[in-house]
């Protein structure tokens, strides 16, 4: 199955020699180790050039050093990119079974149970979040956020995928039976929101998710600071694909 491309596929040339000397800046949300394999740095220039089939087959054929990579892409493109709803929930599942198996070969590595937390979360975004948390998945994307915090606590991500939990768990079912039945709580939500700011605070990824739970946490009266998270990140010079996408969706976030 061929999938869609990225809008802008060419304007970012990275290599697996040039990778490394923007590797921490890249990387500021994922925390993820510079990895000295080379097929596997090719994966990664392949996946902040925008060529997410590419990067997921690489990563895919770099064995268990490149899942971490095959994964991102895949949940990246099915996120921003896939209009064909039966296919982004068929690449998420897909992405959450590796990142699974990758979880109990690898128990130490934060961005296998980050990726296991992130694709859950957007496939149970796309049955809807109570349907998901009918299903026990809520806790499943919990429990992996909170382990992958433990062991990277300066994963910027999962701070802000961990807040995006607490946020929309507590919007769909209320803040009661949130706390009593999942754990969400609204302090605990805004707190992670702050700490992923605090982490990478230029990330205009960050500031949408920010601003979204802002408001689905505390309504209307965080409207202004909302616009502003927002107007901020549609400002971010975006340096990869990824970037490219977040700074997209802000922009697109105004005009709505």
């Amino acid at each position: 199955m061929q999938w869609l491309e990225f809008a802008h596929r060419g304007e970012y040339r990275f290599d697996a020699a040039g990778l490394p000397a923007h590797w921490e800046r890249l990387h500021a949300g994922d925390a993820e180790p510079l990895p000295h394999d080379r097929a596997v740095l090719h994966a990664w220039a392949l996946l902040h050039n925008g060529e997410f089939q590419q990067a997921a087959a690489a990563g895919l054929e770099a064995g268990d050093a490149g899942l971490t990579v095959a994964n991102k892409a895949t949940c990246v493109y099915a996120s921003y990119l896939e209009k064909r709803e039966d296919v982004r929930l068929e690449l998420l599942m897909q992405a959450a079974r590796r990142a699974e198996s990758q979880c109990a070969r690898d128990p130490r590595n934060p961005n296998a149970w980050y990726l296991l937390a992130f694709a859950l979360g957007r496939y149970s975004q796309g049955v809807s979040v109570a349907k998901a948390l009918a299903q026990g998945l809520g806790g499943k994307v919990k429990e992996a956020l909170e382990r992958a915090i433990r062991l990277q606590p300066r994963h910027a991500d999962a701070h802000l995928a961990l807040g995006a939990f607490h946020a929309e768990v507590i919007d769909k079912v209320g803040s009661l039976i949130a706390g009593m039945t999942y754990g969400a709580k609204k302090e605990v939500g805004l707190r992670l929101f702050q700490d992923a700011l605090r982490i990478n605070p230029g990330s205009a990824i960050a500031m949408i998710e920010c601003a979204n739970g802002l408001l689905m946490l505390e309504g209307e009266e965080r409207m202004e600071d909302a616009s502003r998270l927002y107007a901020q990140a549609a400002d971010c010079a975006a340096l990869d694909a990824v970037e490219r996408l977040h700074v997209e969706l802000a922009r697109a976030e105004l005009v709505d």
